[in-house]
């Protein structure tokens, strides 16, 4: 990782280090309430789900951040209503903000509750706007991927690279099944079964924070998914860009906090991913 001097500070405190701290925390304390949860609520749909354990480690971060960075603003999913409108407008009311903690406490919280061992923390600093810190965690793994604005991205410490694929067909892309049964989650299908048929193959686990990880490290080419949220998004997307990859929505302009349909890819093969995807959302209307 960058050398210390590197690292942005404010206050004689590391933007970085607070949020691998809050982070590694965070998951460990997750990792102990696998199987043991109490509480579970449906939020805007049955696919849409929290627990005691999400607000838990929500608040975990919150205070640790708090206490290093008392005057920042902060953005995590379980301090926003259900459904899109509301996280659009929470979103709204911090973005003018100087610097903005943006969390998802649990990113999987579906797996999370059925003990499928696949989800994450993420959390995200942006300074005016735009992203200059991001962490993944996967407690599960024990795999931190970590970036920096201008300072590349890391995993376990290793540097990381998408991967080099130059087609569509010889790929292998991710996405998800999106909690919005009205528009997110039918256009989704629509796409995923037009381009199926155009990849090397599909995988869903369930962790847009983790597929977006998954992006920057060259395990899979791309992941495109609608309807996602600025907590699921903005520390991957950082990973991804720093990592030689391409993060737009799915009209090919560039990421930005209010991005909710998402693309991200290689870099490489990423034209063609937006146009299966366009040409999937045109067909039979």
């Amino acid at each position: 990782m960058s050398e210390g001097k590197d690292i942005p500070l404010v206050g004689g405190k590391s933007f970085t280090a607070v949020a691998i701290n809050c982070a590694a925390k965070a998951g460990e304390w997750i990792k102990t309430k696998l199987g043991n949860h109490t509480s579970l609520s449906i939020k805007y749909s049955a696919q849409d789900l929290v627990t005691e354990v999400d607000k838990g480690a929500e608040t975990m971060i919150r205070n640790l951040v708090g206490t290093h960075f008392p005057h920042h603003s902060f953005l995590g999913e379980e301090g926003v209503e259900p459904g899109p409108e509301a996280s659009a407008k929470a979103l709204q009311s911090v973005q003018d903000a100087e610097y903005l903690w943006i969390v998802d406490p649990v990113d999987g919280t579906t797996n999370f509750v059925h003990g499928f061992p696949f989800f994450s923390v993420s959390i995200a600093l942006a300074y005016r706007g735009e992203v200059i810190v991001g962490v993944v965690y996967d407690p599960m793994r024990d795999e931190l991927f970590v970036a920096e604005k201008g300072k590349g991205a890391y995993v376990r410490g290793r540097r990381m690279a998408v991967s080099g694929e130059a087609a569509l067909r010889d790929s292998l892309l991710a996405s998800g099944f999106p909690a919005d049964p009205h528009y997110a989650q039918p256009l989704n299908m629509k796409q995923l079964q037009a381009i199926a048929p155009q990849v090397r193959n599909v995988r869903s686990v369930g962790s847009a924070a983790l597929h977006m990880a998954y992006v920057a490290s060259g395990r899979v080419s791309g992941f495109w998914e609608v309807g996602l949220n600025a907590w699921d998004l903005a520390a991957g997307a950082l990973l991804v860009k720093e990592s030689g990859g391409k993060v737009t929505d799915m009209q090919g302009n560039d990421y930005h906090l209010g991005v909710r349909h998402v693309a991200a890819t290689n870099g490489r093969i990423h034209d063609e991913l937006l146009q299966a995807l366009q040409q999937a959302e045109t067909a039979g209307t």
